[in-house]
């Protein structure tokens, strides 16, 4: 089938090339297809998501795949940066029309101390931290942190694997056990060698990220903050935008800007965040870590956004102007893990949209999400309520979080009274906020 782009003939650009054929590249073909762009995927299982919207070529086929396309991105930042760095170069040669975002990117996201190594340079705050070579510099590293800490290898792992919390002091050598192969790269979580990175211990009341598009021009473009809940190390809930959270948005935003620009970014970013108290008793944000590509507390965006986080990443590799990121409706997202609910139930609940990534059912595993968007923010929480009730794995949405996390663990009798305060105030005024943001789309 011959297809005709939607823009002039001096228009370079007809096919996007993706690295990775996951939900992720499925949800930016759906983006690419309206702007007159197809896909084609990277990818080396066949029947993947994105398989439904273009040609998907194996990794024994990246010479076709690139010939198949005139431009390149990605949708998984574990991605190898040497195929990265191969298509980057394309873009020098004049061959190709570039590739999005840069390889450095890569480069640093992938190795945990290097990114929170940037950070500092960067001025942005972070958990203390150090690198951990050896059961001796873990030792030390947890006399110098203070128990407990979080022990994680700095390359590999996601959804919470890679990581062991040392509680007391005969943890220590259970933890090194656990990761230390990641040292010398004979781990199953990666080939490459790099030292472990000790994280101090923090009490935060929330978790947020923030997500932005850069344009090959430099301009940038933020979305609201979102508060973020996880279950079993996986995000099961995004709320957008994070209620009370206005006082933080700059601090936010100039930290992820910095990062972008420091990075000479270009296509959609994420950057998640801890809420915590500075000396004087104020809130306070901390990164985390950033996700270099289209993120999933940015799903929301789909339907709650004026312009998608896909939409915008698309808009950023092909070179044309970054749309409006406002949100025009409070939203909460919710991921389906494992087990497929019934649609017609979930459909039945007034303002929930469905994407299923036509995945196989697998413990879980992300195989869908439900964004809810009632015309009533006050109705958000009780449609919360009656989506739990029909999902298979409710995604601990089913029982009361503690007020505080300790890092990746729950610890609720470490909750001060400042901080339940904290958190009811910005429950009593979430439907405020949320109404204020449907006022201004109304008008």
């Amino acid at each position: 089938m011959t297809t005709a782009n939607a823009y002039p003939v001096t228009q370079t650009i007809r096919t996007i090339g993706i690295l990775g054929g996951g939900q992720l590249g499925m949800m930016l073909a759906e983006a690419a297809m309206p702007l007159g762009y197809q896909c084609v995927f990277l990818e080396d299982s066949a029947d993947c998501p994105a398989s439904l919207y273009g040609r998907v070529f194996s990794s024994e086929q990246l010479e076709a795949f690139i010939e198949a396309a005139d431009v390149f991105t990605l949708e998984f930042e574990n991605t190898p940066t040497t195929t990265v760095e191969q298509l980057a170069s394309l873009s020098k040669s004049g061959s190709k029309q570039g590739m999005f975002p840069p390889p450095i990117a890569l480069d640093i996201a992938q190795d945990r101390l290097k990114e929170k190594q940037m950070f500092n340079t960067l001025d942005i705050a972070t958990v203390p931290f150090m690198a951990v070579n050896s059961e001796t510099e873990l030792k030390q590293a947890c006399d110098e942190l203070g128990l407990p800490i979080v022990l994680k290898t700095s390359r590999g792992g996601y959804d919470g694997k890679g990581q062991f919390v040392i509680k007391q002091d005969s943890d220590i050598k259970a933890a090194w056990q656990d990761l230390k192969d990641a040292v010398t790269g004979k781990g199953t979580l990666t080939a490459t060698p790099a030292p472990l990175i000790a994280e101090g211990f923090i009490n935060f009341s929330r978790e947020l990220s923030i997500i932005a598009a850069r344009a090959q021009n430099g301009q940038v473009r933020c979305y609201d903050l979102v508060e973020n809940h996880h279950h079993h190390g996986i995000l099961a809930k995004t709320q957008a935008p994070a209620v009370g959270t206005s006082h933080l948005f700059k601090q936010a935003t100039d930290a992820i800007t910095t990062v972008m620009n420091h990075l000479g970014y270009v296509g959609v970013m994420a950057l998640e965040l801890f809420v915590t108290k500075d000396a004087r008793g104020n809130d306070a944000l901390l990164a985390n870590e950033i996700a270099p590509r289209v993120h999933n507390s940015g799903h929301w965006s789909i339907e709650g956004a004026v312009t998608s986080q896909f939409e915008n990443h698309i808009r950023a590799v092909v070179n044309l102007p970054l749309g409006d990121t406002d949100n025009v409706h409070p939203a909460i997202m919710v991921n389906v893990l494992g087990q497929y609910p019934d649609i017609s139930a979930v459909l039945n609940i007034d303002g929930a949209h469905y994407h299923s990534y036509h995945k196989a059912e697998r413990d879980d595993r992300k195989i869908a999400h439900i964004t809810l968007m009632p015309n009533d923010v006050a109705d958000l929480e009780p449609a919360l309520a009656k989506l739990v009730a029909v999902l298979p794995n409710k995604v601990g949405l089913d029982k009361k979080p503690a007020a505080i996390v300790d890092n990746v663990i729950n610890n609720p009798e470490k909750t001060s009274e400042n901080t339940k305060s904290s958190i009811e105030d910005n429950q009593t005024d979430s439907a405020v906020n949320a109404k204020a943001k449907v006022n201004k789309a109304q008008k």
